[in-house]
């Protein structure tokens, strides 16, 4: 039985696939937020924030081993310590983002001590040259107006009125591709407005920390779930197998019982060479039943041949009585049945036909194939007994109905009943499993 662990825990890689689920959401959300708010999809931008998702990534990561230290706790507990844990390491990410984007907040701030923040609205563009540097393309400043020129009077003592002409901006055609950045004021000089940047990506953060810890202790009790389920079909089964395996030894000692009853009458009669061949049979008879899994099964061929055996130690009792038929098709020889299944109605037979008349009795084993459906039928020709004398036949009926439930559930079905021309049958119902690979037969000695 596998052995199933008191501590289930998540996954190394179901808790990376978390980890890499929740910042990916966040590097799609945050980029899709630039691009509504005016920025260009640039990689300067892209690959930075592309860092702080990785980086983030890997420290989570590395906290994870203390989130496995509360999964045994109370979600109280719980609750406490990611509420208070979170808060470093929101400042930490929030700091890894500050440390990732330092060089375009240099260049924010260089812009501005130049004074384009009174420029309504300035724009900066910010550029990356193939050594890797920020450079910063600060727009002309407007010019400044110039005082009009008196003007001249003509030769009629008039002055001629000239209209100023505004000067054309003429793009420049050698612009290099870069980062519009809005500034609007002065504010970023101000240590106050840092600390609430800096609060504002600590709180995001927070959030991020606190989803991701609820999603991994939903992972862990998933995991819980799970492992109870695996622990009670363990147990399901070992409860299965304790009553297959009562079942199974219930016919040994009733089997016993009536062979030893058998073997004193031989004695008590005087035909000690017959007790001695009923007692070296009957023990080849244990010597294969008892070294056999008591709850496993064993091929068709193998259980008849068990049974023949049976029959050849009741044939010492009744020799002139007991006489056998076994019909097995071939299509059905290596299917797979309970062992020791079919002795309690080969001994009704013996016990309720054979021992109950004075003339021979015949009887039967069949096997054959209906669809997916194993039918064994045992019978005979005896004089029969009627159902309620059947319902009542010892543990007979009773443990081959017992193991048939605990064995296939509602697959399998146990009829029996007296015969039209006479005698009883009892006929088992299986599903057909069999034998994967092919085995001989079990050698037996009669």
């Amino acid at each position: 039985m596998a052995i199933v662990s008191d501590n289930p825990r998540v996954p190394v890689r179901m808790v990376l696939l978390s980890l890499a689920a929740l910042w990916s959401c966040y590097f799609v959300v945050a980029t899709l937020r630039s691009a509504l708010m005016g920025f260009d999809f640039v990689w300067p931008i892209i690959s930075r924030r592309l860092t702080i998702c990785l980086l983030s990534m890997m420290v989570m990561a590395a906290v994870w081993p203390l989130l496995q230290m509360l999964d045994r706790k109370s979600n109280l507990v719980r609750l406490v310590v990611v509420l208070i844990g979170a808060l470093p390491l929101a400042i930490l990410l929030s700091l890894i983002n500050s440390v990732v984007f330092a060089d375009i907040e240099m260049a924010m701030k260089a812009a501005e001590k130049q004074g384009l923040t009174q420029i309504d609205p300035g724009e900066v563009r910010i550029m990356q040259d193939e050594a890797g540097n920020i450079l910063v393309d600060l727009p002309e400043p407007p010019p400044l107006p110039m005082p009009p020129a008196p003007p001249a009077p003509d030769a009629t003592g008039a002055a001629e009125v000239e209209t100023p002409v505004a000067p054309v901006a003429v793009p420049d055609a050698k612009q290099e591709p870069g980062i519009t950045i809005r500034t609007q004021t002065s504010k970023g000089d101000s240590p106050l407005f840092g600390w609430v940047a800096m609060a504002d990506t600590t709180f995001g953060r927070y959030f991020l920390v606190l989803a991701w810890a609820a999603l991994y202790f939903a992972l862990a009790k998933a995991e819980e779930a799970r492992a109870a389920e695996r622990r009670e079909g363990e147990y399901r089964r070992a409860a299965e197998a304790a009553e297959l395996r009562s079942l199974r030894y219930q016919v040994n000692p009733h089997f016993l019982f009536n062979t030893l009853n058998s073997l004193s009458a031989l004695v008590m009669t005087g035909r000690q060479e017959q007790a001695e061949t009923m007692i070296q049979t009957l023990s080849t008879f244990y010597r294969h039943t008892l070294s056999g899994d008591p709850t496993g099964d064993l091929r068709l061929v193998d259980e008849i041949e068990m049974q023949k055996l049976y029959l050849a130690i009741e044939a010492v009792r009744f020799p002139n009585r007991l006489q056998t038929k076994i019909v097995i098709d071939d299509a059905v020889g290596n299917a797979m049945v309970p062992g020791m299944i079919l002795q309690p109605l080969v001994e009704n037979s013996v016990k309720y036909a054979v021992a109950a008349t004075q003339r021979p009795v015949t009887i039967t084993i069949r096997a054959r194939q209906e669809a997916d459906t194993l039918v064994v039928t045992i019978g005979d020709d005896g004089p029969g007994i009627s159902l309620s004398k059947a319902d009542g036949c010892g543990i007979g009926l009773a443990n081959v109905r017992d193991r048939l439930r605990a064995r296939y559930g509602g697959l399998a079905q146990l009829s029996y009943g007296v015969e039209p021309d006479g005698g009883f049958a009892t006929v088992l119902r299986l599903p057909l499993e069999l034998e994967a690979r092919g085995a001989s037969p079990l050698e037996i000695a009669h």
